[in-house]
């Protein structure tokens, strides 16, 4: 029989396919009993093996079932969404997992409104603004809004999780994509302050020092109310699971939603915004 040798580092869809045989060798499995245990047919096996076929979400969460690697750091599913999202920041398609899950997501944005509550039109001029600088192409920009409808659907999932918001007065105040783009994503984020499971504040400039952060923050609470943070770099995502770390985000967290303006005088804020650029 004839074998085809893998070169896995010539693509994330190569690299993927490579593990998938040597777990399957280590295993002493040929491709048609892989095939039977993850309900796929030997054909689909060799395809994603020899990177003829781009693995899936469903055949990924398979492989972990097959492999017992469900719950771990090293799975196929997250391999997967590594190769799906290459063009997005490291650590961020990681972190994107978590979020799906959270019990609790606690936002602090400057300069721009986060992915959970953007708009399509605010998402899609974002987007084209990589692609004018040459950073992405535009199916990674199509991906990327794609990517954000995906996560707002957290927010109508079944419970909902509570999501509080702090905007920096940046995130209202700089304009993008022009007034009609600008005006609806305004529109939005006040439809977000009505949601029973949402809580939102904007952090006006005059607050000044008494701002405990400098850099946009997000926090999250899993359904075992284990915390997890996730910070930026220009080069990656960071996500910090130790509660040394976390728990103090979290109470300077606590201190700038109390500082804040209340959730009314907020939105107030960001419909007088709105009336004056429509």
């Amino acid at each position: 029989m004839n074998r085809k040798e893998l070169v896995p580092e010539s693509s994330p869809q190569a690299a993927f396919g490579a593990r998938l045989r040597s777990s399957r060798e280590a295993r002493g499995w040929t491709q048609d009993e892989l095939a039977e245990r993850m309900g796929y047919s030997s054909t689909h096996v060799s395809a994603v093996e020899t990177g003829r076929k781009p693995p899936t979400l469903r055949f990924s969460r398979s492989a972990d079932r097959t492999f017992g690697l469900e719950g771990t750091m090293d799975t196929f599913e997250r391999e997967w969404r590594e190769i799906r999202h290459g063009s997005l920041l490291e650590g961020f398609p990681e972190y994107v997992s978590h979020e799906g899950r959270a019990a609790e997501i606690r936002l602090y944005e400057v300069g721009i409104i986060p992915g959970l509550l953007q708009t399509p039109e605010y998402a899609s001029v974002l987007a084209g603004s990589y692609v004018r600088r040459g950073a992405i192409t535009p199916e990674q920009a199509d991906e990327r809004v794609s990517l954000i409808a995906e996560r707002q659907a957290t927010l109508v999932r079944t419970p909902p999780p509570l999501i509080f918001v702090v905007l920096d007065e940046s995130c209202i105040r700089r304009p993008i994509g022009g007034h009609t783009v600008m005006g609806a994503q305004l529109a939005r984020l006040i439809e977000f302050a009505e949601l029973p499971n949402t809580v939102l504040h904007v952090a006006p400039f005059d607050m000044g020092e008494r701002r405990p952060f400098d850099l946009p923050i997000t926090l999250l609470t899993l359904p075992d109310r284990s915390l997890m943070s996730y910070a930026e770099s220009a080069q990656r995502g960071h996500l910090e699971r130790e509660s040394t770390s976390v728990v103090p985000i979290l109470t300077a967290y606590h201190q700038l939603q109390a500082d804040a303006p209340s959730q009314a005088a907020s939105v107030a804020m960001i419909n007088d915004l709105r009336k004056g650029i429509s």
